[in-house]
C-alpha cells in the first residue's frame, strides 16, 4: 500500500540500537513516502515521542536494547494517556511462544520476525496505520455527534456494505452506555459480519488480500455480485440502565470462534486476525456466538459499573 493512499503522509519512529538497521528501515519507508525519526534506544525514542510537534503514527522497535529495551518502552506508551493508542509494530529475532504471548499481552500491534523483507514491512506499517486511523475517526466522530436518542430502549439495523458500517458503528457505539469502549468493538464485529460472514471471504484470503493491497477491491467486487446482493447483517441493540446488549446476525455458513476469541501466537505475525479477541479484551464484558458462528452477541456494562 503506498502512502498515496493515505490521506497525509505518515510519520514513523524507528528504534534499533543497531546503526545499519536503523538505515535500512529509513530507506524502505521513506521509498515509501513516510516520514521518518529513528532512536537508538528506548530512552531516546521516548524523548522523541514526548518533544515532537507532529505526532508520531506508529513506531517500528526492535525488542532487545540497551539503556530502555523495547518492553519497557511499550509500557510507557501504553500507559501514557497520550499514546495509549499509538500502534507499536516489535521488529525482533525472538521468535518463542512466551515471548510474542508477552508482547501481545503488553500491547505489540503486531511482530516481524527477522528477516523480512522491504514489502512485509510495508504492508504491516500501512495495515497498522490505517486500523489506528480508523479507530479514531470513530471516536472522533462519537465525542463530536452525541445523539439525544436516551428515549430509545430497543432498535433492529440492517446493513450490508463497508460505507453502510461507518455510520451505523458511530450511531450503535453512541446508543451505548459506553460510547468509547464499545466503538473499536463494534467496528470490528461488523466488519467481520460482512466480510467473513456475507460475503465469505476466508482468513487465508483475507491474509493474500491484504498483502497485495487489494482487500477493499475484493469486497466491493463481491457486494456488486448476484449471489452476495440480498444479503444483509442484522443489528439489535438493547439498552438497560446498567448494559448495552447487541446481537450481530450474519446470512453467512458461520465458523468456529473459539481460535479467534484468544490472541493466538502462530497467528502474531499476520496482517489482521486479532479483531475479535480486542473486541473481547477491551470493548465488551462479555462476548459470545451462537449457533453456527454467524451470530454474536455482545455485552457492555455502564461505565459506573
Amino acid at each position: 500500500m503506498k502512502l498515496s493512499d493515505h490521506d497525509f503522509k505518515a510519520k514513523v519512529l524507528i528504534v534499533d540500537d543497531m546503526k545499519l538497521m536503523r538505515e535500512i528501515l529509513r530507506k524502505f519507508l521513506e521509498s515509501d513516502g513516510y516520514l521518518v525519526q529513528s532512536a537508538s534506544n528506548g530512552l531516546e525514542a521516548w524523548q522523541l515521542l514526548n518533544g515532537s510537534e507532529q505526532p508520531f503514527d506508529i513506531v517500528v522497535t526492535d525488542r532487545d536494547m540497551p539503556q530502555m529495551d523495547g518492553m519497557e518502552l511499550l509500557a510507557k506508551i501504553k500507559g501514557d494517556p497520550r499514546f495509549a493508542e499509538l500502534p507499536v509494530i516489535f521488529q525482533t529475532g525472538i521468535s518463542s511462544r512466551d515471548a510474542i504471548v508477552e508482547g501481545i499481552n503488553a500491547g505489540v500491534y503486531h511482530y516481524l520476525t527477522k528477516p523480512y523483507d522491504e514489502k512485509v514491512l510495508l504492508a504491516f506499517v500501512a495495515s497498522a496505520i490505517d486500523d489506528s486511523r480508523r479507530h479514531k475517526a470513530l471516536k472522533t466522530r462519537i465525542t463530536n455527534k452525541r445523539v439525544a436518542l436516551s428515549l430509545l430502549r430497543k432498535a433492529e439495523f440492517g446493513f450490508r456494505t463497508l460505507s453502510e458500517i461507518k455510520g451505523l458503528t458511530t450511531l450503535l457505539a453512541d446508543l451505548s452506555c459506553n460510547p468509547e469502549k464499545v466503538a473499536t468493538g463494534l467496528s470490528e464485529l461488523l466488519l467481520n459480519s460482512v466480510e467473513h460472514g456475507n460475503l465469505g471471504i476466508s482468513y487465508q484470503e483475507k491474509t493474500e488480500l491484504v498483502s497485495q493491497g487489494r482487500w477493499r477491491e475484493e469486497i466491493e467486487r463481491r457486494l456488486n455480485q448476484p449471489e452476495y446482493q440480498d444479503k444483509f447483517v442484522v443489528v439489535k441493540i438493547v439498552r438497560e440502565p446498567t448494559r448495552t446488549t447487541f446481537t450481530i446476525k450474519d446470512q453467512g455458513k458461520g465458523f468456529d470462534p473459539s481460535t479467534f476469541l484468544t490472541f493466538s501466537p502462530e497467528r502474531a505475525t499476520d496482517l489482521h486476525g486479532r479483531g475479535i479477541a480486542l473486541s473481547r479484551m477491551l470493548s465488551f464484558d462479555s462476548l459470545d456466538y451462537l449457533g453456527n458462528g454467524n451470530q454474536v452477541v455482545a455485552t457492555v456494562n455502564s461505565a459506573s459499573n
